[in-house]
């Protein structure tokens, strides 16, 4: 009789299809792994018959101690969670993370000849699931590593919001001497497609052989395993869902490209050299809870930006439309306007960043913005929306609103290009 972690044969009443046989979270379904990875789940009563092909090879695993080399840099893996800690245990169906130095050497052996490796688990969650509260977890993680005399940290982390923590760690962090470089995984190291190593692997050597301090995304820049791309840190989107290609800068270069079979590294712009770091770590890692992001659309009533008004909220990041429009300008529109100007006289800030992906908001252009403006709309220029956000909580966070208003127009960690180049390269992947 077959048993979880045997590869069998399944034949139906339709086909006949191999695979893993994994435990079924229900009696009536028989569950199997194919050997894309993925899982498949048939009906009970459809499957006439369940042949043996191979048991399964899965035994227990002696893993080797991890001793330090020479000449090598020392580099931190702290663990947050998300698919690229992730593999399946055969028998029990689930999906579990792995936290441990000699797991992970386990899984991706080549990082064993980069640098000496050590890990830290800071937490295991579904990344849509994070809170300020956990930045503040994870860049205290990050300041006791600096303080362990690391060469650089790499962060695992789901990739749903993996831009926006970048983002935060990039405001929070000030004179960073290392490298922080978050990585994540689109398909989990189960699946011959899996991205999780050659991501590892990639930030693994940008540390090991640049001069680079600051915070970065790595993750694949085509969906081949051939390079990665090291992305900015507030200047970063995820684009697709579930391509391993899925990240893209907007309105900015690259910082660096890694080539995974060369190993060689290419910048795209000047960067910060650790040299060039003065000062010690200074962590500012307060947010403003009471900040919130409203989209416009047609047909908008008022309701929102008020009940924001009625909450007492310090900040409102608007996302208009093209170069910074909302609808307040007909008689059946200027209710929001009224809404807008109440709660910046009620001592909000309000921030008008665009739905469009690339280019900046201009205020100074259509009567529009003119009157957005009049009445202390700030612009966001060519911030991301989520970037204008965690800006406008941090800075709310940690200074008072005289100082808040004066920081905002600034760019402060790369938010923000004083020039925009209309090119190909920039609307690349």
């Amino acid at each position: 009789m077959p048993h979880p972690g045997d590869k069998v044969k399944l034949l139906t009443k339709q086909e006949t299809v191999e695979g893993i046989l994994m435990p079924s979270p229900k009696k009536d379904i028989v569950m199997l792994k194919l050997a894309t990875g993925y899982n498949v789940g048939f009906p009970s009563k459809e499957v006439k018959k369940i042949e043996l092909v191979e048991k399964s090879k899965l035994l227990p695993v002696s893993l080797k101690q991890v001793k330090p080399r020479k000449n090598l840099p020392a580099i931190a893996i702290l663990h947050t969670g998300g698919t690229i800690a992730s593999k399946v245990d055969y028998q029990t169906g689930g999906v579990s993370a792995s936290f441990k130095a000699e797991d992970l050497l386990k899984m991706f052996p080549e990082i064993e000849q980069i640098a000496n490796i050590h890990t830290a688990h800071v937490a295991n969650m579904m990344s849509e699931d994070l809170r300020f509260s956990h930045y503040q977890i994870i860049a205290a993680a990050i300041e006791t590593e600096i303080a362990n005399k690391v060469d650089g940290i790499i962060i695992g982390h789901g990739t749903d919001t993996l831009a926006q923590t970048s983002t935060a760690l990039a405001f929070m962090l000030e004179n960073l001497p290392i490298p922080v470089i978050l990585v994540g995984a689109q398909r989990s190291t189960d699946r011959g497609s899996s991205d999780a190593g050659v991501n590892l692997i990639c930030a693994a050597e940008f540390i090991a052989k640049t001069d680079f301090t600051g915070v970065a995304i790595c993750m694949h820049g085509s969906s081949s395993d051939t390079f990665c791309n090291i992305y900015p840190p507030t200047k970063t989107r995820k684009f697709h869902t579930s391509r391993r290609d899925a990240f893209q800068a907007v309105n900015d270069d690259l910082i660096a490209t890694v080539d995974y079979n060369t190993r060689h590294i290419h910048f795209h712009q000047a960067y910060t050299k650790k040299s060039h770091v003065s000062g010690v770590l200074q962590l500012k890692d307060n947010f403003e809870d009471k900040v919130a992001v409203v989209r416009v659309y047609p047909n908008m009533f008022p309701v929102l930006i008020d009940a924001l008004t009625k909450e007492h909220y310090k900040g409102l990041v608007l996302e208009g439309t093209g170069i910074g429009h909302a609808p307040t300008n007909i008689a059946e529109n200027f209710s929001n306007y009224e809404a807008l100007q109440k709660f910046i006289n009620n001592g909000g800030i309000v921030v008008l960043t665009s739905q469009c992906i690339f280019g900046r908001v201009n205020l100074d252009v259509y009567a529009n913005g003119r009157r957005l403006k009049e009445i202390g709309v700030i612009s966001g220029s060519d911030m991301l929306t989520e970037t204008a956000y965690l800006k406008l909580a941090w800075l709310l966070g940690n200074y008072p609103k005289e100082k808040v208003e004066e920081l905002l127009p600034l760019n402060l960690k790369g938010e923000i290009k004083e020039r925009l180049a209309f090119t190909e390269e920039i609307l690349k992947k």
